[in-house]
């Protein structure tokens, strides 16, 4: 299944969760791992740190919708900053076919101009790269960002979109206050770990179908995290509705939703209901007026908005449109999501609803 940006169903904050581990051995103010890429794909390789310049070093893989929405970020910081002595790195990691990197970084050309590493499987299957930083300092979703200064030492851990200029300045000019931003840091990750705490709750009462417990793990988040709980949260209290078979009130909670005018979280709220078992004809309907929405608003320009839509023409009788929609999908698609949307797509002409299990 699928999310606004293409995989998955619930999107933590704005990154893809991986697989959690034990306690963080590596934060801010200690001293940064050694680099041990497996292959540079662009770029001079980088033996290790110096005091002649800060590095990012930047955990991403292709198939990682918010790790694409990163890239022009942090592509637009390097070109900036370049010349003042900022070397970045987009490490790749956890990646599904590491054969499709080097055509993806390509395909980007200007657009990501910084170094690309693939990381060392050669001993550690999980790659030495992921386990020594990402799984060391307790990060378990992509992308992820680490600066380290020109003392060799982790200045700073977070999402890099949450990078900005004046960051990348101090750290350049060595006048970040590392210690004041460690402190935070460690706030941010007690919040990180209560948070993921309760979404296993969750998670485990979804898997097991006790709507119950999920409704009040759910609740419990809502109330962690009051600001935009709806949108935030609203996805997954859909799916309980719908597990209960409260279709009237699943309807009623995803055209409320829906009137928040964003269009990824209309794009979610269509693929749920297209993808439930026992939507009736009300929500199917519901689900394509909802996903037209997604797809306007973004100028019908979103091959996953018009994946949906596709799929929601089909099951509303439409076999000719749900055709034409998802060949401009596919038309649209980066490399990465042009093989599955094609099979779609060969669905939808042989008269097929594209099965989401396979």
């Amino acid at each position: 299944m699928k999310t606004s940006s293409g995989f998955g169903v619930l999107v933590l904050a704005a990154s893809l969760m991986l697989t959690a581990t034990a306690e963080a051995k590596l934060t801010i103010g200690d001293p940064a791992p050694p680099l041990q890429p497996g292959k540079w794909i662009q770029g001079d390789a980088v033996p290790g740190f110096d005091t002649n310049h800060i590095y990012i070093v930047e955990f991403w893989a292709t198939w990682c919708g918010p790790c694409r929405a990163a890239i022009p970020h942090l592509n637009e910081l390097y070109e900036k900053f370049k010349d003042h002595g900022l070397i970045a790195i987009g490490q790749d990691v956890s990646e599904q076919n590491e054969d499709g990197v080097a055509p993806f970084v390509n395909k980007m050309g200007t657009n990501m101009t910084y170094r690309v590493a693939l990381d060392d499987k050669s001993q550690n299957p999980k790659g030495a790269m992921a386990t020594t930083w990402m799984e060391a300092a307790d990060q378990h979703g992509i992308p992820t960002a680490f600066i380290v200064n020109r003392h060799g030492v982790i200045a700073w851990i977070g999402h890099p979109m949450g990078l900005t200029e004046p960051v990348i300045g101090q750290i350049l000019a060595d006048k970040f206050d590392t210690d004041s931003f460690a402190k935070k840091y460690e706030k941010d990750q007690l919040v990180a770990k209560q948070r993921n705490a309760l979404y296993q709750k969750l998670r485990t009462a979804m898997k097991s179908k006790d709507w119950d417990a999920a409704d009040a793990a759910l609740a419990e988040m809502e109330k962690a995290e009051p600001e935009n709980a709806s949108r935030q949260w609203g996805p997954m209290r859909l799916q309980i509705l719908l597990g209960r078979k409260d279709y009237a009130g699943a309807y009623k909670l995803a055209e409320s939703l829906s009137d928040e005018g964003v269009a990824g979280l209309q794009n979610e709220l269509a693929w749920t209901l297209a993808t439930t078992k026992g939507v009736d004809q009300r929500g199917l309907i519901l689900a394509e007026k909802i996903a037209n929405h997604a797809n306007q608003a973004a100028n019908e320009q979103q091959p996953q908005y018009l994946d949906t839509v596709a799929r929601l023409q089909f099951m509303n009788g439409r076999t000719n449109e749900a055709v034409a929609t998802e060949q401009k999908a596919v038309d649209l698609a980066p490399a990465e999501m042009k093989n599955y949307l094609n099979k779609f797509l060969t669905d939808y002409q042989q008269g097929k609803l594209p099965d989401m299990n396979e």
